[in-house]
């Protein structure tokens, strides 16, 4: 998988057309309000970098998963109106995505013109990667950026399909993206720690194994751990527990065994009697959680055994929550390993989702090396998966 790709740093776009695939796909509220704009801020130096030299510039996102065309809710409307603000420039929002409006729009573009145009998702071919499509896009434009990391995994009309009928570069986050996690992966500092989380083993599985033969420890925290305390044998009450997962989480302890590598596993947890908040709590050994109560959060003792490791490590990838952090009597183990990562002095890579949210939540995410704006993308890459949204990009000369 050849990573090292083209960016807009190595071509000319004065005066030229460019399309570029944004991930607009932002958190709005009951009154479509956005109520983080994380995503947006971070496209902008690939934005002001294309108006700066010249270029007139066509931006295009999904939002949200609408299924049959146009639906208000997922309108790209309320992150025009952020765009102009954050940019200070007229941003014309185009009503359609291929349309008679968005082709009127770009085919008065000047360089310096800004032009939005609807969720992409509203075109019903765009998740098939429908080449008709892609051909419609690729007619708007002379140039293609993609600097949708978090888009990258999945080959779509706006991802991949219109690569083939424009020169295909990628953006500044997607260079970031690359220049920090392809070290990381496929060239680490040692000691290379991996730190999982987050409710399912499944989820994580491609990564564990891809990086077993790398990594020097493993971490696992969260809902995920508790399948890992019943396959040793542990009483979990009511906590999450993947079956499936069981006979893996054996096999992989005793792999890791093997290898030489350490995986460390709670010892004691924050149990509580509800999902809720306000549950009553009690900490309790691992693999001796009560019947009917549920692990919500690492306990103090596995809290401090985890950040001890965090804190020698030489490359720390992190993915997945220690516990319920939404919930602030079950957020200490989330924010005590967020606080160790942002605190070790090696490099720090936070593989988006809920671990991402949880450094924004905490205020540390400037403390941190890297983090990505793709959940799934990320787990992806460092399951050694294909990003077919980066792929076809044009190879930079070796």
């Amino acid at each position: 998988m050849n990573l090292n790709k083209k960016t807009i740093l190595d071509i000319d776009v004065t005066g030229k057309k460019v399309l570029v695939r944004c991930d607009f796909n932002v958190p709005t509220d009951e009154n479509g309000q956005i109520t983080d704009d994380g995503r947006i801020v971070k496209t902008l130096p690939t934005i002001n970098y294309l108006l700066d030299h010249g270029a007139a510039v066509i931006l295009c996102s999904h939002m949200g998963r609408p299924k049959n065309g146009y639906e208000e809710k997922y309108s790209l409307k309320v992150v025009a109106q952020r765009l102009r603000e954050l940019l200070g420039k007229t941003v014309w929002l185009a009503h359609d995505v291929v349309g008679v409006d968005a082709q009127l729009m770009v085919s008065t573009m000047k360089p310096g013109d800004i032009v939005l145009l609807e969720n992409v998702r509203f075109e019903p071919g765009e998740t098939k990667n429908d080449d008709t499509l892609a051909k419609r896009y690729a007619a708007m434009a002379d140039i293609y950026v993609n600097d949708a990391f978090g888009s990258s995994h999945r080959a779509h009309s706006s991802t991949a399909g219109v690569t083939k009928y424009l020169p295909a570069v990628a953006g500044l986050l997607i260079k970031k993206e690359l220049d920090l996690m392809v070290p990381a992966r496929d060239n680490p500092t040692h000691p290379f720690l991996l730190v999982m989380g987050g409710s399912k083993v499944s989820d994580k599985i491609g990564v564990i194994d891809y990086l077993l033969n790398k990594v020097d420890n493993i971490i696992i925290g969260g809902g995920m751990s508790y399948t890992f305390t019943k396959a040793l044998g542990g009483e979990i009450g009511n906590s999450l527990f993947e079956e499936d997962s069981v006979v893996y989480c054996r096999k992989l302890m005793k792999k890791a065994m093997e290898l030489g590598v350490r995986i460390f596993l709670p010892v004691d947890n924050v149990a509580a009697d509800s999902f809720s908040n306000d549950a009553a709590t009690c900490i309790c050994t691992d693999g001796e959680v009560p019947e009917g109560m549920m692990g919500l959060d690492i306990g103090p003792v596995t809290t401090k055994r985890f950040c001890e490791v965090i804190e020698k490590a030489g490359t720390i990838v992190w993915n997945g929550p220690m516990g319920v952090f939404e919930f602030p009597n079950f957020a200490e183990g989330t924010r005590k390993v967020a606080e160790a990562v942002a605190n070790c002095q090696g490099i720090s890579i936070i593989g988006g989702g809920d671990s991402a949210a949880a450094v924004e939540q905490f205020g540390l995410a400037d403390k941190v090396s890297h983090v990505s704006t793709g959940g799934g993308a990320s787990l992806d890459f460092f399951a050694g998966h294909s990003l077919p949204g980066i792929e076809c990009l044009m190879d930079k000369d070796m």
